[in-house]
């Protein structure tokens, strides 16, 4: 079904995609978070939210590949389906998918002239105190399009949970994937403290899956649960067996019950048991998860582009992530060739992923993506010696490079989500 909403031509996508980028996000010096905004547009848009079927995702890590492999196994029910998910890697579509492909630019602009020029009324009577975000636009904007498209909804948080533009929905269910250290700035320095934020989508008496935890964060999610009644299904309370991982994909039983998940990586097997017991609790069948699982697709984590060499992408960008990524290139890659292109942002934990994934790479190429809040590859380079270095101004130009390396190589494209959807773009085009 596409969508009806009227469309006024007030801003062709080019143009909403530029007002949208102008407006800043969540991270922006001086940002204000908070849900009062949110909650005003929303009224002002006559609550889309309303009525709707909705699974919420937080987390840190694995969030983005968790909501994707439940709303493929959903989609297998014959349900249509929407799926919220940020950041994007080339397109702001990708943000809103509806039955595994994203909205077209036709329909993103339809959606965001409406949110627009309903914020530019609300701010002139005084309802709104600023022009909503970038995140809060296209939240709203997906919210509509869901509620005229979908018959449920997947949707991640967008950086923490409590105070997160996506935290307006009534979730029939929810699920918080592994919680790790990433923007202390905004959701706290300590663990405890992160999980606090992310155990703010939790609503009274909605039952929620958790992923495996450490002690600190577990002890926090599950006494926010144990307060609001939310009955909580442990990820550490359904162990899995007969694991077999290979270069591209892994295998294993849970419950009793086989799945193959089509995305690479060990690491994955504890998001697939989330978006698993995920599933379950909604009521779907063990062979429609099975088939959802198998054929999942998440571009840009640990994605393999193009052979000979390999150019493999995977954003990980925090010292989690970087642990799994190194775990992958220890496992599957061991005597093996590795570059590694890397591009990151001044406000991550740079040091601590270099540390982590630079002593793999026989040939290090430092590079920043063309955004504002990229690091320069010059000082990526002084983060830790390496003796086969090497720094490129632009992504294009690492592509490049990337290129000339020895046909058994294994070239890996990390650090940032941004440099992954640049090179991506460069190297694949698009994404569905």
């Amino acid at each position: 079904m596409l969508f009806t909403l009227p469309f006024k031509g007030n801003l062709s996508y080019p143009d909403s995609v530029q007002y949208l980028y102008s407006l800043g996000n969540e991270i922006k010096a001086g940002a204000k978070l908070g849900l009062e905004r949110m909650q005003a547009l929303l009224v002002g848009l006559g609550n889309p939210e309303s009525g709707q079927r909705f699974v919420h995702v937080a987390g840190t890590n694995g969030k983005g590949s968790t909501s994707a492999m439940i709303a493929a196994a959903l989609r297998q029910t014959g349900q249509r389906v929407g799926l919220y998910t940020s950041p994007h890697l080339i397109e702001p579509t990708e943000r809103i998918n509806i039955n595994g492909s994203s909205v077209s630019k036709e329909t993103f602009a339809s959606a965001f002239n409406l949110v627009h020029e309903t914020s530019e009324r609300m701010l002139s009577a005084g309802k709104l105190d600023a022009h909503p975000s970038y995140f809060e636009c296209v939240t709203a904007m997906a919210l509509l399009l869901f509620k005229e498209s979908c018959d449920i909804s997947v949707i991640e948080v967008g950086l923490g949970g409590r105070l997160d533009a996506t935290n307006v929905i009534d979730p029939e269910l929810c699920v918080i994937t592994p919680v790790a250290y990433d923007h202390e700035a905004y959701l706290g320095n300590t663990l405890s403290a992160i999980a606090a934020e992310k155990a703010g989508i939790l609503k009274p008496g909605v039952p929620a899956v958790m992923a495996l935890q450490q002690t600190a964060a577990a002890e926090v999610i599950e006494g926010r649960a144990s307060k609001l009644g939310c009955p909580l299904i442990r990820s550490v309370d359904h162990p899995v067996t007969n694991i077999e991982v290979d270069a591209g994909s892994c295998r294993f039983a849970l419950d009793q019950q086989h799945y193959v998940c089509g995305l690479a990586g060990r690491h994955q097997i504890e998001n697939a048991k989330a978006a698993i017991l995920a599933c379950t609790s909604l009521g779907v069948s063990v062979e429609n998860i099975q088939r959802g699982l198998e054929s999942v697709c998440w571009p840009g984590r640990i994605e393999l582009v193009s052979r000979a060499p390999d150019l493999i992408l995977d954003g990980a960008h925090n010292p989690a992530g970087a642990a799994a990524l190194a775990a992958y290139i220890r496992e599957f890659h061991k005597g093996r060739l590795v570059w590694l292109v890397f591009g990151a942002m001044r406000d991550k934990a740079v040091e601590e992923v270099a540390e982590q994934l630079f002593p793999l790479a026989d040939k290090l190429i430092a590079t920043a993506p063309n955004f504002p809040r990229a690091l320069r590859p010059q000082a990526i380079l002084e983060l830790s010696y390496h003796g086969e270095a090497t720094a490129t101004s632009t992504v294009q130009e690492a592509v490049q490079l990337a290129r000339l390396a020895p046909p058994n190589a294994a070239v890996f494209f990390t650090g940032s989500l941004f440099l992954v959807g640049e090179a991506r773009a460069l190297l694949v085009g698009s994404v569905s």
